[in-house]
This record gives structure tokens, sequence and C-alpha cells, in this order.
């Protein structure tokens, strides 16, 4: 079960690694440095970077047209870089620290720039400075999986514009709301469910990260439109061994991912990282066979994709399932995540390039939901949240955690994203999009002729 902070300011990190361990508690009361623990974060951090550059990166880089490669290299790189200073400056402050009378919507500014981040500042047992950037590296990775949706189409400078405000007004708000001490939070106190607390399981992000990008990811899609020449026209990704690769990375980029959010080198980290490796075999071998199964021969891309959704449907259960439920949410998150990738794009016509939403949104939604089922120790979880003392009750809160984040996250990127569109534009002309983003965006060129 959960334990509870003295100290409003640490909340967060009870918030995000939810279970907590007897050395985590001990830190919430006096703050003590711990090697162990700073020695793990410190990999933990380098594996989430990791991630995002080059894992995502490569991924995304072979799923698109030789034209396009560079560009979405290059969107990837330029996130990494303007989301790390935004965090610095602002981001952190508002997503962390107490928000006084606002405090269940938003963060305050007690660590603008942060102010008050020295070396011997402590959060928990690990160096504040390294918890802060461990948080970086997920808003770095966040708005970076949102450019699969809108690949070989938006223009560079709208990318910009709009991964700077959504940040801002999307991902730190939802942020705080979960991991901050705001209402998801303390959702089960709202709904009248439990005295106090009562918080949305979300060890490692299925809500902060993946239907948070993946909404916003459908918003771009249906706001861009599709790529010339989409349906109809054939285009097949250009380098399937730089996706694999990049997949690769992303598999164990990911243990960092999953088993840092623990803020700690002990039995949930292990257990977290165990479940996240069965989650994720599971899943990609659940692709694999129901593409063999309605397409005839299993393929290097659907394994690869497979694999992505089993690591995104775990994330937010990584802390609280056992390893059999690892697998039953694996199989699940696969199946409805090729469910949405394959058969209900096609239908409803939405022009998602890499699939982010079918990926990473509907395996998201239906990790975040298997949460509440696989938590209960009746079938091998760790426990439900404080005060929380039925598997329906927790399902209901994930499931009102999911609604909240699908629609103030789907609204806002929308509002973005058509702010955006009627100041400066978001899409490349009709000739540079032939011509392909690589020349037309950086005057540059990913393939020789």
């Amino acid at each position: 079960m959960p334990v509870t902070s003295p100290a409003r300011r640490l909340r967060p990190l009870l918030a995000f690694g939810l279970l907590g361990s007897p050395l985590l508690a001990l830190a919430q009361e006096t703050p003590t440095l711990d090697s162990g623990n700073t020695a793990w974060m410190l990999t933990a951090t380098a594996l989430v970077l990791f991630m995002t550059i080059p894992g995502l990166s490569l991924f995304y880089a072979g799923l698109v047209r030789a034209k396009n490669v560079l560009s979405v290299l290059m969107q990837c790189f330029a996130i990494t870089a303007l989301m790390s200073l935004l965090w610095a400056i602002y981001g952190y402050s508002l997503a962390y620290t107490d928000g006084g009378a606002l405090q269940s919507v938003i963060g305050g500014f007690d660590k603008l720039f942060l102010a008050g981040l020295t070396v011997d500042a402590v959060a928990g047992s690990i160096p504040e400075s390294l918890y802060m950037t461990f948080q970086m590296t997920f808003a770095i990775i966040t708005p970076a999986l949102i450019v699969g949706a809108f690949a070989e189409r938006m223009k560079f400078s709208a990318m910009l514009v709009f991964m700077a405000l959504w940040l801002t007004l999307v991902y730190v708000p939802i942020w705080h709301w979960v991991w901050g001490g705001g209402w998801i939070a303390n959702l089960g106190a709202i709904l009248g469910l439990t005295a106090e607390g009562g918080a949305a399981l979300d060890f490692a992000g299925g809500t902060v990260v993946h239907i948070n990008a993946g909404i916003a990811a459908l918003m771009a899609a249906i706001v861009l439109g599709p790529r010339k020449g989409y349906p109809g026209t054939a285009m097949p990704p250009h380098n399937l061994g730089l996706t694999v690769m990049g997949a690769s990375m992303l598999w164990v980029g990911w243990f960092g991912f999953n088993a840092g959010s623990e803020l700690a080198a002990d039995g949930v980290a292990g257990m977290a990282l165990t479940v996240t490796q069965l989650a994720t075999a599971t899943a990609a071998l659940t692709w694999m066979f129901a593409e063999w199964i309605n397409h005839g021969k299993p393929s290097v891309l659907g394994i690869a994709t497979g694999a992505v959704a089993g690591l995104v449907a775990i994330t937010p259960a990584s802390g609280t399932a056992g390893p059999m439920g690892a697998i039953a949410i694996g199989f699940a998150g696969a199946l409805f995540a090729f469910i949405a990738s394959t058969k209900l794009k096609r239908k409803l016509g939405y022009d998602d390039a890499l699939d982010v939403w079918g990926v990473h949104g509907v395996a998201g939604i239906v990790g975040a939901i298997l949460t509440g089922v696989f938590a209960s120790p009746l079938l091998g979880g760790a426990g439900l949240a404080a005060g929380i003392d039925s598997m329906g009750a927790q399902v209901l809160i994930q499931f009102l955690s999911v609604i909240a984040t699908l629609v103030y996250g789907g609204v806002l990127s929308l509002l973005i994203l058509l702010v955006v569109k009627a100041t400066m534009g978001l899409r490349v002309t009709e000739e540079q999009e032939t011509m392909g983003l690589d020349l037309s965006q950086h005057d540059e060129r990913g393939y020789i002729l």
C-alpha cells in the first residue's frame, strides 16, 4: 500500500513511486542521500534519454519515406533540446511544487529557473538535481511521441511552437494532477470512496505520457489532414532495419522508464523490470500472431510494433502488477492496439502516419484500466491505492483518470493546433511535401539517389 508523506513538497515522489519502499518512506521524513539509489537513478535517467535519442528517433526514421528521414530525426533532436530548457525554466516548478490555493490543478513558482537546486538538495533518497533530470527525460519523450502522427507534413517552425505550448498547457498540468498531489492523486476522496487520497495508479506514465501523447497525436492527424495520396498511394517504410534497431533500444531503455520510476534500487524496481519484460514479450508475440492470422505472414514491423504496445500497456501497472497480470496486460494491450492501428484507422480514414494513437493511446488506455484490475492481491498484484478496498472502486478511479486525460488533453491539443494553424500555418505546401521535408525544411538529403 502507498505510504503517506508528512511533507507536501515530497508528495510527488510518493505519487510517482506509488508503492514506496521502507527506505523511501524513511527518506520522506528525513531526506538522506542513498548512494545505491542514486547510482541506479543515474543509470535509469540515461536509459530514458536513450529511449528518445536514439531509440524513438530511429524507430520513426525507419518508418517514413526516405525523403523525410532527416526531418523526423531533426524533430526528435530539437524536441529533446527545447523540452530540456522549458522543463528547467518553469516546467519542473509548475509540475512539482505546491501550488497553494491552486494545488489541485497546478503547482507553484518556487522552483522557477531551478531556484534552490543546489548540489546538496535531496529529494527522497537521491539528489534533487537527479530527480529533476529524470523527470525531464519524461518531458522530452512524451511530446516526441506525437511526431509520429504528423510525420511527413508539418512545418518545422510550427512543430516547435506547438510542442512548447503543448508541454506548458497540457503535459505539465496533467503531470501535476497525477504525480504532483493534484486532483487525480486524490480522486478517491473526491468520489467519497475514501477519507483521504485514493489515487489513480499510474506508476510510470500510462495517463501522463502515453494517453496524453496519443490523444494529442490523434488531434494533430485530424487537423493536418492526410498526407498527399493517402490512402490510395502506398507509403511503405524506407528502412525497417532502422525501425527494429529503434524498437530494440526502446525495449532496453524502458527498464529505466518503468523500474526507475520506483526512485530506489529495491524489490519494487526489480518486479517492475520483470513485469515489463513479460508484458513486452507477450505483446510482441500477440501482434505477430494476429498479423499472421489476418494477413498470412508475420512481419518484422508487426512484431516490433507489438513490443512497443506491450511496453506502453504495462507502464502504468509496472509498480503494482504481478508477473501473470503483466502477461494478461501485454496480451490485451497489443490486441486492442492491433485492431486500432489496422482495422479502426482504415475504417475511420484518419492519417496517423506512424500509429501513435493506435499504439500509445489505445494500449495506454487498456493498460491504465487494467492496472486497477491486476493491482489486486487476489490476482497477484501488490495492492490498490491507499484507502481503496475494492477492485471495482480502483477500476472506476482508473477509468475516470483516463477520461479526464482524454478530454483535457484532446481539447487543449486541438485548440493549440488551431491557434498555430491560424497564426503561422501548420502544414508544408503541396510542393514541399512532394519534394520531401528533408530538402524543403532543412535543405539536406538523408539518402543517396
